[in-house]
């Protein structure tokens, strides 16, 4: 009869290559990893923390201090870097083949592959092949360019929800 092999905590390791051995920095030249260490050269980017903020305007003053202080100005006019609204696209073209019996809404869209991320909401542009799309779509909780809402209008698409 075989040897039965328990299987220990202790004795678990990773598989072969699984885990790369780290990059010792700064251990002479064989290493190559000297002087700057991958840091690149001197200055703000080699800082901890370093690099420029989205409201940044390039070493102009920047918008919110040119600004006379006064309650009520909207920020989300000018720094899209905090206030934009960011869109996960979606071409008409990927609604072709789409099932009429599943309601198009963001969760459906990231569920079926169409959308990695949602974002701040979906929008649907109208770039298409010109294939017809399906009759009967139901879209909710989506946002449509120009073309996009007369086409799947045109389409018979009802929308319900923006």
């Amino acid at each position: 009869m075989a040897e039965k092999k328990l299987l220990k905590l202790g004795a678990l390791k990773p598989a072969p290559g699984s885990r790369p051995k780290r990059q010792r920095i700064g251990r002479g030249h064989g290493s190559g990893m000297v002087k700057t260490g991958g840091e690149g050269g001197k200055g703000q980017t080699v800082r901890s923390g370093g690099g420029k903020g989205p409201a940044f305007e390039g070493g102009q003053t920047a918008w919110a201090r040119r600004l006379p202080h006064r309650r009520g100005y909207s920020q989300k006019a000018r720094d899209r870097g905090h206030f934009g609204t960011r869109y996960a696209v979606v071409n008409l073209r990927h609604l072709e083949q789409w099932d009429p019996a599943i309601e198009v809404t963001p969760d459906s869209l990231k569920e079926h592959g169409f959308v990695k991320a949602l974002l701040d909401g979906v929008k649907i542009l109208g770039a298409g092949t010109g294939a017809p799309l399906p009759s009967g779509l139901r879209l909710r909780d989506v946002v449509f360019s120009q073309s996009a809402r007369e086409a799947l209008t045109a389409a018979g698409a009802h929308i319900e929800g923006e």
